[in-house]
Formats: C-alpha cells, sequence, structure tokens
C-alpha cells in the first residue's frame, strides 16, 4: 500500500502531539533539563577516566548530583535542584577536562620521549 499525504499529516500530527506533551512535562519540572545534564556531564566524565585524573572533582560532581536529585524529590527542596544539578554538571565537565589534559601531557611526554631516543639516534648514528 502506497503511503497518501493524509497518513503523513497524521504521523506529523501525533509526532507534534508527543513533543508538546514531553515538554510541558519537562516544564512542570523545573530542574528536570539540569538534572539530566548533571547526569550526561557525570557520564562523560566517567567515560573520559576522571576517576584516575581527578577524583576528588569527580566525587564532588557525583555528591551534588545526588543532592541535586534528593532536593528534586522534596517540595520545600525543589528550588535548590536547578542550581545544585548546575553545579555538579559544571564539576564533572572540569573533572573530564582535567582527566582529558592528563592524558594529552602524557602523550606529549611519550613523544617528547621518542623525538629525543631519535635524536640520539641520529647523533650516533645507530640508525644506519
Amino acid at each position: 500500500m502506497k503511503p497518501s499525504f493524509a497518513q503523513l499529516r497524521r504521523f506529523l500530527c501525533v509526532t507534534a502531539c508527543i513533543f508538546v506533551l514531553s515538554g510541558s512535562a519537562l516544564a512542570q519540572d523545573p530542574g528536570a533539563m539540569e538534572l539530566l545534564t548533571a547526569q550526561q556531564a557525570v557520564e562523560k566524565a566517567d567515560r573520559a577516566d576522571a576517576d584516575q585524573y581527578a577524583p576528588d572533582m569527580m566525587a564532588m560532581a557525583r555528591q551534588q548530583l545526588g543532592q541535586a536529585q534528593q532536593a528534586a524529590g522534596d517540595r520545600r527542596l525543589r528550588k535548590q535542584a536547578p542550581v545544585l544539578a548546575l553545579r555538579a554538571a559544571a564539576d564533572a565537565d572540569l573533572a573530564r577536562a582535567q582527566s582529558e589534559e592528563a592524558v594529552a601531557q602524557a602523550q606529549l611526554a611519550q613523544r617528547k620521549a621518542e623525538v629525543a631516543q631519535l635524536q640520539r639516534q641520529l647523533a650516533t648514528g645507530e640508525g644506519r
């Protein structure tokens, strides 16, 4: 059966309704987007081995994310959840950046050692 424009129109209407409903669900919870962003930032930092290179910063990010999640579940503290989530995301991003910097520094040191070894080989004529 060939799809018609009427079926396409129905699909677009359903898609638009789902989009509106999901947007309104997030709008009701003011800290939902910030919590999601913080969770993603912590996951990215985990993938970058930030626990190895920036353990204190990762611990702080996880702690603040936990506090933000608790605050989101508590009516009295709900307004603090977005701020805590943003702090957690910032700390996780910093931990990821520190981890990436440490990896880059290690790679740089390795390349410098390789260059020094090649220069010694050239100077002594070992490679010939």
